[in-house]
């Protein structure tokens, strides 16, 4: 037990780092998803509007998956609501016919303009624990770790 506990208790700085970046990234995400859920949308989902407007408003959904972190069986799950509720499009691939492109629609936009505002608003409240110059230093040290 007293092994286990060493692991658990006594962490090293890199350690107590990654725990409190998870901590700290979980208590942000739960603003967020707060928001959307007020608003009877789904985190997931606005996720994939925004990384498509990220893209110019079109990729694959293999391409998708990666850049939220679900498998490719789990994007179709996410996808067909989005297409249901017209906030997407699937096309052919132009030279590929085996493959698709999303795309999101005016509706899609329309949805993002309308939220994204005030759900920024809201995190930027939660990190108004820190200055500007604080954040900008956050920012910098995070990118460094993430690019290494």
């Amino acid at each position: 037990m007293k092994d286990v506990q060493h692991y658990v208790l006594d962490l090293p700085l890199p350690a107590q780092v990654f725990f409190t970046l998870v901590e700290t990234t979980a208590v942000l995400v739960d603003v967020s998803e707060k928001y959307w859920h007020a608003q009877g949308l789904n985190g997931a989902r606005i996720r994939i509007l925004v990384e498509l407007m990220k893209e110019g408003g079109t990729l694959l959904p293999s391409r998708l998956a990666q850049k939220i972190g679900v498998t490719k069986a789990n994007i179709s799950l996410l996808l067909t609501p989005l297409e249901n509720d017209g906030l997407i499009r699937r096309d052919a691939h132009p030279t590929d016919g085996r493959k698709s492109v999303i795309t999101i629609t005016r509706e899609g936009q329309s949805l993002l303009l309308r939220h994204l505002p005030a759900n920024r608003q809201q995190i930027a409240q939660k990190l108004q624990a820190l200055d500007e110059q604080e954040l900008h230093q956050l920012l910098a040290l995070l990118q460094k770790v993430k690019n290494r």
